[in-house]
């Protein structure tokens, strides 16, 4: 079973943007639910192109629209996209945050899968994130803030571990700051070698999703606890 088709937790389509859009949509006006399915075509069709090569023409025509009733909910792409990516970083907020607290005796291995299970589920909104935001700064300034509050979060919670163990709080808090941005860093590295330019002699390594998150996880603890 590759990290393709690895099933998620029984709530995963939570981690699928697309679905959470329509979801939401789908008790609400004709209206409300028209522009949940552009954005829900935006997000597919960024699943297979990147976002400088999208068009309107082929998001209307994914979404079954007139390009007149595109620019009834959207100025123009770019603005699509900015909203995409807003959204999408609050429910990577979201998501994360629960699932660290359903398993609070073990955060960082929660919080990976569910990261993991976020980063498949969504391609081409994370290959926005990770490669692109420079054309999105709203975007930018909001996924920056996501990754420094979930890294102090993490942070904080090393450093009370330690304290309650005894150990102390031998390793300063700006140098368990600045490893955890570089594991972040790390991680998205893997996911983007694996998941978006499909690196063939990583693919080879990781068809054990499993693995896969046994090894991004004892990276974070060991970095983070030695």
């Amino acid at each position: 079973m590759t990290p393709d088709s690895q099933p998620d937790r029984p709530d995963a389509p939570l981690y699928s943007y697309p679905a959470i859009l329509v979801a939401e949509a789908r008790q609400g006006s004709k209206g409300a639910r028209t522009r949940a399915r552009i954005a829900a075509a935006a997000c597919a069709l960024l699943d297979e192109t990147a976002p400088q090569d999208l068009t309107i023409a082929a998001i209307c025509q994914r979404a079954e629209v007139s390009q007149g009733t595109f620019y009834i909910y959207f100025p123009d792409r770019i603005v699509l996209i900015q909203d995409l990516l807003l959204g999408f970083v609050a429910v990577i907020q979201r998501a994360m945050r629960a699932a660290g607290h359903s398993q609070p005796d073990d955060t960082i291995r929660a919080a990976t899968r569910a990261y993991c299970a976020l980063f498949r589920r969504n391609r081409g909104l994370m290959r926005c994130l990770v490669h692109h935001l420079d054309s999105f700064p709203e975007a930018r300034e909001a996924f920056h803030r996501l990754n420094r509050d979930w890294l102090e979060t993490v942070v904080a919670s090393v450093e009370r571990r330690r304290l309650r163990s005894g150990a102390g709080p031998a390793v300063p808090h700006d140098e368990l700051m600045r490893r955890a941005y570089a594991l972040g860093g790390m991680v998205d590295q893997y996911l983007s070698g694996l998941l978006l330019s499909r690196d063939p002699a990583l693919m080879a390594i990781s068809e054990d999703a499993d693995a896969v998150l046994n090894t991004l996880t004892l990276i974070w603890k060991r970095g983070m606890e030695l």
